[in-house]
């Protein structure tokens, strides 16, 4: 059975969950307008080995860290440890959007060529909209191959604002 450890934080966006293991490593991050959405993705990864959920105030320093990237330190999530369920597929998809640098964004096709499959952009968009852990694995510096602000599980305007917050200037 796993035990996740939850806190909601204020940010400018409004409320958000983070979630960890006992370990202090994160397994959701969401905005609390999307708890259905991250109660299910949390089923989806967890269900079968059962977890159970704790309210506990910053936990493992998590909760300061990421208002501290809202307060404008925005390196400090780029090292914040992460576990998640997913498929092998999605836990590639997740893993390589950490390394798109903050104040830069990449198209669906270019994740898919770095990942060594281009023409799957269809499915790293796929893998890029379950993220469970959103912020810290950056899918809102994920756009649309034309410059639009293409889908984000937060709102649109939500990942305009975290892509001018990182620096990057829209067009």
């Amino acid at each position: 059975m796993l035990t996740l450890l939850e806190d909601k934080i204020a940010t400018p966006l409004g409320p958000l969950w983070v979630i960890c293991d006992e370990q202090f490593h994160l397994r959701a991050v969401e905005w609390e307008q999307h708890s259905d959405r991250m109660e299910q993705l949390l089923n989806i990864h967890y269900r079968v080995e059962g977890y159970t959920r704790y309210s506990v105030k910053n936990p493992g320093g998590l909760s300061d860290i990421l208002a501290d990237y809202f307060a404008g330190n925005l390196s400090v999530i780029a090292t914040l440890p992460t576990a998640t369920g997913g498929t092998p597929f999605q836990r590639e998809v997740w893993q390589t959007l950490r390394t798109i640098p903050c104040g830069q964004v990449m198209h669906y096709g270019q994740l898919a060529e770095q990942l060594g499959r281009p023409g799957a952009a269809r499915a790293v968009g796929a893998a890029n909209g379950s993220n469970p852990i959103s912020i810290v694995v950056p899918c809102h510096r994920v756009i649309g191959r034309n410059g639009t602000l293409t889908g984000y599980a937060g709102g649109v305007q939500r990942k305009e604002w975290l892509l001018r917050h990182e620096g990057y200037l829209l067009l």
